[in-house]
Parts: C-alpha cells; sequence; structure tokens
C-alpha cells in the first residue's frame, strides 16, 4: 500500500468507528473514486487494533472501577453502579457476539454490496434523528437496567450489516429508550470495547496464516488509527450534549445520496 493510502484509511477508520456515520460505507467511497485495491486482512487488523486501544485509552479509569467493581460485586454480592453496568456491558455483547459467529459468512458473502450499504446509510441515519428529536433524553447510566442493555444489545445485532454503524444504531436505541444523548453515547463507547475486540482477535488468528506480514504498513495504520480515534471520543463527548445527531443524520443522508449516484449514476 502506498503511504497516502494507509494515511486515508487509518483516518477513516478511526474517526467513523465511533462516529454514528458508518465505517463501511466511508471505506467504499475511496476504494471506489480513486481505484484502489482491498486493503488486505492486516491492515483491517491494524486500524481496528488502532480504534481499540483508544477506546481503552480515554476509559482507562472507568475500565479499571468496571472491572474492580464487576468482579468484586461477584464475592460480595452487592454491586455498585459500575459493578452493574459491567455486567449489563457483558449482557448486551452477548446477542452481537452469537449472531457474528453464525450468520459471518452470510453477511460476508450476501450483504457487503454498495446497494446494501447506501440502503441502510439513509435509512438508519434518518431513524437516528427521529430518535434523538423524539427521545426523551432524561436518563442517566445509572437508570440503565438489564432489559434496556439487551434491547440496545440486540440493536447493536444490526451493525453485522455493512452501512448501518455500529456507534450510530447503538446510541439510537439508547436515545429510543429515553437516555440522554451523552449517557448513550458513553454506553455505546464503552460497549464498542468488546465489539470490536472479539472480532480483533479472531482477523489476529486469521493474520497468523499468512507468509509475509507488511509491519510497516500495521504499525502506521495502527498508530494513525489510534490518534484519530481517541480525538474522536473526546470532542464527541464534548459537543454532542449541544450539537445533537441532526449534523450526522444529515450527513448520512448526503453520503447514502453519494453511493447511490455511484451505483446508478
Amino acid at each position: 500500500m502506498e503511504i497516502f493510502q494507509i494515511v486515508v484509511l487509518a483516518l477513516i477508520q478511526g474517526l467513523t468507528e465511533f462516529l454514528p456515520i458508518s465505517s463501511s460505507a466511508h471505506l467504499i467511497l475511496p476504494a471506489e473514486v480513486l481505484g484502489w485495491q482491498d486493503q488486505g486482512l492486516a491492515f483491517d487488523v491494524a486500524v481496528h487494533f488502532g480504534s481499540l486501544i483508544a477506546v481503552v485509552t480515554y476509559f482507562r479509569k472507568d475500565i479499571w472501577l468496571l472491572l474492580r467493581d464487576g468482579l468484586g460485586g461477584l464475592k460480595s454480592r452487592q454491586f455498585s453502579d459500575e459493578g452493574r453496568l459491567a455486567w449489563l456491558i457483558v449482557l448486551a455483547t452477548i446477542p452481537v457476539g452469537l449472531v457474528g459467529l453464525i450468520f459471518k459468512g452470510y453477511i460476508e458473502t450476501h450483504l457487503r454490496s454498495a446497494a446494501v450499504i447506501a440502503a441502510t446509510t439513509i435509512g438508519f441515519g434518518l431513524l437516528l434523528w427521529w430518535a434523538d428529536v423524539r427521545g426523551a433524553r432524561v436518563q442517566t447510566l445509572t437508570q440503565l437496567n438489564w432489559k434496556k442493555a439487551l434491547v440496545i444489545g440486540g440493536a447493536q445485532v444490526l451493525a453485522l450489516i455493512p452501512g448501518t454503524s455500529r456507534s450510530g444504531i447503538t446510541m439510537t436505541a439508547g436515545l429510543m429508550l429515553g437516555m440522554k444523548r451523552e449517557a448513550a453515547a458513553r454506553f455505546s463507547f464503552l460497549l464498542s470495547i468488546p465489539a470490536i475486540a472479539l472480532p480483533a482477535m479472531l482477523l489476529t488468528y486469521d493474520l497468523l496464516a499468512l507468509e509475509s506480514v507488511p509491519w510497516g504498513d500495521i504499525l502506521l495504520g495502527t498508530l494513525l488509527s489510534f490518534i484519530s480515534a481517541y480525538l474522536c471520543i473526546h470532542f464527541f463527548l464534548q459537543f454532542i450534549s449541544r450539537i445533537g445527531m441532526a449534523p450526522f443524520a444529515i450527513y448520512r443522508l448526503i453520503l447514502g445520496a453519494a453511493l447511490i449516484w455511484m451505483i446508478w449514476g
């Protein structure tokens, strides 16, 4: 891969992994416009690990409390807010883990077309906008219960369909359940840790079978993905309560229209 391609794709992956705008839709556009070939398995592993390192680094204090109180609660049989949240994250991860393992092959074979991505980019963009406008936006993370966590986890399953956006659909579900914007975003980002880690580990296992690995590309892609993802998380949480989801929904509509024009124009 050329340096320019590495930089563009790594920055796109890092930014779009956590913004509610769909990383898969964005990775199609540069390849189509510039005629790039598929970046390959090694690079996919690199940018996913970069995003994972970013979210773990940003929420390192939260993660420590979640692990400490989540495991400690099993011993004491009394859970703090952080301990309860830790197990709600585990519960919400189960649906996407099971469905992903069962239908991974089917999804990669039948649902990775530009037409599907264009439709989901537009459709779930409109749903995000509707949820932001109609949602009560009053509940915090401490008010999240197992039923609501399971609903958000079920919504995350839809993110297996390219163009949906994992962060977008989980925030949409949170807003529809009455969560505040920042609370929905925070839970979505914490939920991304196992959601990114599990497929990244599977990709790493596949990577070990390769005869030659472009380590230079991997290191650069990981670093750039980490930087862009970290900055994305920081600024998104800073401004989301003020700007709302409308700008991202409008952007998705424009992006979906661009994909449709590419397909049928």
